[in-house]
């Protein structure tokens, strides 16, 4: 260990782990960017539309309106945690949020984004809480992973029409 590790545990032990790493093959930079700033939009949407839902005297809108600001808070926390610099443990919870695997976030986000919508359907709600859920659609998106190419499919399709050729040609052989 160097001095500097000796200096900052916390640092060194948050330090990204290989498997971390692994986790994020899949998406090419561009896209894991495109990922962030829908997160960080959707946070902004669901503060502002979640702080307009809460002037109002229905509880259920009220309480539609605080969930769709703790789920911009939650947004900025994973996404832009320098959005939260005043929060001391907003850089530990956003690099747990980077080892989840994106079907998890895709579930996490979706989820946080239809329980307002549930609770109070209203417009507000739902245009507040779409970018959101959009984020989460984007994730579970990225967790299908990437789309094979045409050359790749047509031998797997040539492969299985001979293999059917040849089991085909065998029992006919067979029965003669």
């Amino acid at each position: 260990m160097s001095s500097q590790d000796e200096q900052f545990p916390a640092a060194a032990a948050a330090a990204p782990e290989p498997a971390a790493a692994s986790a994020d093959e899949g998406m090419t930079w561009w896209y894991r960017w495109l990922c962030r700033i829908a997160g960080v939009i959707g946070g902004m949407s669901c503060a502002c539309a979640g702080l307009w839902n809460c002037v109002t005297i229905n509880p259920l809108n009220i309480a539609a309106g605080v969930w769709m600001m703790l789920n911009a808070f939650v947004l900025f926390l994973c996404e832009a945690p320098f959005c939260c610099q005043f929060i001391e443990f907003a850089n530990a919870v956003s690099a747990r949020a980077d080892r989840l695997r994106a079907w998890q976030k895709a579930a996490f986000y979706c989820g946080m984004a239809v329980f307002p919508v549930v609770l109070s359907l209203t417009l507000t709600t739902l245009f507040g809480n779409a970018i959101a859920f959009a984020t989460g659609v984007l994730y579970g998106l990225s967790a299908l992973g990437k789309k094979g190419d045409a050359i790749s499919y047509a031998r797997i399709h040539q492969q299985q029409k001979q293999m059917d050729e040849e089991k085909l040609t065998g029992t006919l052989e067979g029965q003669a």
